[in-house]
């Protein structure tokens, strides 16, 4: 359990390399041009909320996670990442899954792109990867660190682009963090409620280290 944590908090849910396509209910075609717009759209509203000199630092925060909650398909996400164990899951525990869930990925997102002032955020190139998927790629800078590659995997979800994986440096949100959401399942019985302790712990772990930033 442990272990799962730690790799987590290192990664954040963005992880492992491999493209799956999703299931197509809910899915259209999604024009490249429409990817690459929304995605530019929502990188420079990040940069807008973490450089702002007006804003205390909650209130960047409440900013940047009202823009991830925007942009990010954070449900189907979140049950695509628990996968077969949603139809073993409560009424009750799967809510609290999808209200830990959005936690951890906007958290999580959210220390990505840094909470310091002085971010850059620039557009790469963007790659047709199915008729449902476009693969928009980009550049964070941040003071004091290395730059780094983000990709956003964008589909037409219910009309609307929306993001439905993240790659940072080549690593897949969606399918590591489900290996990992499944292994803890796994080694409690087959237990849901399992998965939620360790989730709890993961948010507190977030949080203090967000308040000793």
């Amino acid at each position: 359990m442990s272990a799962m944590k730690r790799r987590l908090l290192l990664s954040t849910p963005l992880v492992a390399a491999g493209l799956v396509v999703l299931p197509r209910l809910g899915r259209a075609e999604i024009d490249p041009a429409r990817a690459t717009t929304f995605i530019q759209s929502a990188g420079n509203e990040l940069v807008t909320a973490i450089n702002d000199p007006r804003l205390d630092l909650p209130t960047r925060r409440d900013r940047v996670a009202a823009t991830l909650r925007r942009t990010i398909d954070i449900e189907g996400t979140g049950r695509f990442i628990l996968g077969r164990y949603v139809r073993q899951a409560s009424p009750a525990e799967l809510a609290e899954y999808n209200r830990l869930f959005d936690d951890i990925i906007v958290r999580n997102l959210s220390a990505r792109f840094g909470e310091y002032r002085g971010v850059r955020f620039t557009m790469g190139r963007s790659q047709q990867r199915t008729e449902e998927d476009v693969l928009v790629s980009t550049i964070v800078e941040r003071p004091n660190t290395a730059a780094f590659s983000l990709d956003w995997r964008v589909s037409d979800v219910h009309g609307q682009p929306r993001v439905v994986d993240v790659i940072a440096e080549g690593t897949s949100l969606r399918l590591t963090t489900r290996s990992e959401y499944s292994a803890v399942i796994q080694r409690n019985g087959g237990r849901v409620a399992s998965l939620l302790e360790a989730m709890r712990n993961q948010i507190a772990q977030l949080a203090a280290r967000e308040g000793r930033g």
